[in-house]
């Protein structure tokens, strides 16, 4: 600290009443001049006088009542009151188990089902083979799908199907992820 604004006896004994009378940090600096805030924040807190006198005033008179907002919240999640927020969201949410009655297994779907593959080398590939890559192409296990290719299309039925998504279907994919 600078030749002005230097701790000297007298000024931390000032700081020591005025802190015990009650004043603010930023009053304290006004008082004690070339000093700031921040200095006084942190000599108070090296010299131990975290404590303060409460006035018996205030101790006293007991504190208003705060008001209810006269208008809604506008924070958007306001409305859901059922809703877990802030320090508590990641807290475990427990509810009665309900007894889950035995659902039929599901037949598998055509779509689910995934095709024999002939998996050739790129040496093997032929025109009229589906060129989907299976595996990966640095190791020497890397193949092909090798069945045969739906008619001026690269790929078989099965990996048409992936490849080839409708637009609609993309566009639908592609607002989704923005969210």
């Amino acid at each position: 600290m600078n030749e002005a604004g230097a701790w000297t006896e007298e000024r931390v004994e000032l700081l020591k009443k005025l802190w015990n009378d009650g004043l603010s940090a930023s009053q304290i600096a006004g008082e004690l001049g070339s000093v700031t805030r921040n200095a006084v924040i942190g000599k108070v807190h090296r010299l131990g006088l975290s404590g303060r006198a409460k006035s018996p005033t205030a101790s006293s008179t007991p504190r208003p009542a705060r008001k209810a907002p006269a208008r809604a919240p506008s924070h958007p999640m306001a409305g859901n009151a059922g809703l877990t927020r802030g320090a508590n969201a990641l807290a475990p949410q427990y509810q009665p188990e309900a007894e889950v009655e035995a659902e039929a297994a599901p037949m598998p779907s055509e779509d689910v089902v995934v095709p024999f593959s002939e998996r050739v080398t790129i040496m093997d590939l032929r025109e009229y083979m589906c060129r989907w890559p299976m595996g990966d192409p640095t190791t020497p296990e890397f193949r092909f799908c090798g069945a045969r290719s739906s008619t001026g299309l690269p790929y078989c039925s099965h990996h048409s199907r992936i490849a080839y998504q409708p637009a609609a279907d993309r566009r639908r994919d592609r607002r989704n992820v923005g969210r």
